[in-house]
């Protein structure tokens, strides 16, 4: 028989466990997109082509790989983690490569006498981009990095395959020991993504009118 009050608690288990690992995952993709950006716009062509390997690499390797490889490849060189560990550097790390391109996009919108008039008041290139141009940039692309989070609250998904107990995982488990009706546990993982996803896109579309105003 269904134990409604063990379905719930799996529910809730399966959603704090994605939720806290898509925003600090999405956190550490901000950081070191921020970072990639910095790096393809900057004059030194070795950081350039750094940034450029790394963002070919993890655009065009499926996410589902990269966890495999991050979560019992790298294991095997003696790197052990927890998987929530290799979840969070997986995501983050993968969706990184994405948001350094948006951002980048962002900031080669900026207008050259923007940087012409920091580097008039004295600003170093690095201090620059991180007082003048990357403020600018990310206030123009903040849809597209709103989209880039509800696509990683969804990738949370496959970090099935490492072990961690988030939705889909949860999802499964009740599936295989008979928890509750298909019907029922679809119905709830697709809930919760809503719940998640929902509110983002509402704050991201707030936000959005709030940095045209401001520009």
């Amino acid at each position: 028989m269904p134990n409604p009050e063990l379905v719930f608690k799996m529910f809730a288990s399966g959603f704090w466990n994605t939720l806290w690992l898509s925003v600090a995952s999405f956190a550490v993709a901000l950081v070191l997109g921020a970072i990639l950006a910095m790096m393809q716009v900057s004059p030194a062509p070795p950081a350039k082509w750094a940034a450029q390997a790394y963002t070919a690499f993890f655009r065009n390797t499926p996410l589902l790989v990269i966890l495999i490889l991050f979560g019992f490849g790298l294991p095997k060189l003696q790197l052990q983690l927890d998987p929530w560990q290799w979840a969070l550097i997986g995501l983050g790390m993968y969706t990184s490569a994405f948001v350094g391109e948006t951002l980048r996009s962002g900031i080669n919108s900026i207008s050259l006498g923007q940087a012409e008039a920091a580097r008039s008041i004295g600003l170093t290139f690095g201090q620059s981009l991180r007082h003048v141009i990357l403020p600018q940039a990310f206030r123009t692309v903040i849809p597209p990095l709103g989209t880039l989070y509800t696509a990683l609250v969804k990738n949370t998904a496959l970090t099935l395959v490492l072990g961690f107990q988030e939705l889909a995982a949860k999802t499964e488990l009740m599936i295989n020991q008979d928890m509750a009706s298909v019907w029922i546990v679809v119905g709830g993982i697709i809930a919760c993504y809503l719940i998640i996803n929902l509110p983002t896109s509402w704050f991201i579309s707030r936000a959005e009118k709030r940095a045209a105003f401001a520009r």
